[in-house]
């Protein structure tokens, strides 16, 4: 049997992962196959956190100016903070119907709902064996959850962060787009840095640069993927 080389990770899924096909909101059929998977890596002995972005319910920085929408930033990343905590809910009954306990911590207080997020007891939760989804990203405006990801990962000691996307890594241009684009296979922080290659925002990239830890880009779509990434299978791109 294989093992597992990765003991720790930090799972990131955007908004628009939980959507699948759908223009908008939550593919149950999506958070069943995500649950799936988690509970296969959850079998092999691995920590599993997940940071969930709000995406596919309301995008604070489009938002903002969207059809004449005078917001203010603030408010519309709080509002995007918000969908976060819903998306949580949702995973969170799923993978409970699975049979994986779980903590649904907030970086925003909503105490009714989940538990404030305190490093300390994150860890503990983990040790345990629950899966720990972090929602409300950092809970700080003009931060997205990419950066949330980051910093939740050196926070709890992981040992990667595994962002899963539509496309089965990261490419010179959008595939979907562009015919004929070149998809990396390993990338160093840097290159993404300077390329402008949209694996993270920059202040991720740069936080795990500063703390050598790996992002492995990946197809979400694609069952087992997850356990093929921490058992060390070269599927998708890593940046390191």
């Amino acid at each position: 049997m294989k093992v597992p080389v990765y003991k720790r990770i930090v799972l990131k899924l955007s908004g628009e992962a939980l959507q699948g096909k759908q223009s908008h909101g939550i593919d149950h059929a999506v958070l069943v196959s995500l649950a799936r998977q988690i509970k296969e890596i959850r079998n092999l002995g691995v920590d599993v956190a997940i940071v969930l972005g709000g995406g596919n319910i309301f995008r604070g920085q489009e938002n903002t100016n969207l059809k004449g929408l005078d917001m203010d930033r603030s408010v519309a990343d709080y509002m995007g903070m918000l969908a976060t905590v819903i998306n949580g809910l949702a995973l969170q009954d799923v993978l409970e119907k699975m049979g994986l306990p779980t903590r649904l911590m907030t970086a925003i207080e909503i105490q009714r709902v989940a538990e404030p997020y305190i490093r300390r007891r994150a860890i503990r939760h983990l040790e345990k064996g629950r899966t720990v989804i972090f929602v409300a990203g950092t809970g700080n405006p003009y931060f997205t959850t990419d950066t949330a990801a980051a910093l939740r990962a050196m926070e709890i000691g992981a040992d990667a962060i595994l962002k899963g996307t539509k496309v089965d890594g990261v490419y010179s241009a959008d595939p979907l787009k562009v015919k004929g684009a070149k998809r990396y296979q390993r990338l160093r922080y840097i290159d993404v840095l300077k390329k402008g290659l949209k694996v993270m925002d920059t202040t991720a990239v740069s936080l795990c640069m500063d703390n050598k830890l790996p992002i492995i880009v990946f197809n979400l779509y694609r069952e087992g993927n997850i356990k093929r990434v921490v058992l060390g299978e070269e599927i998708g791109t890593i940046v390191s």
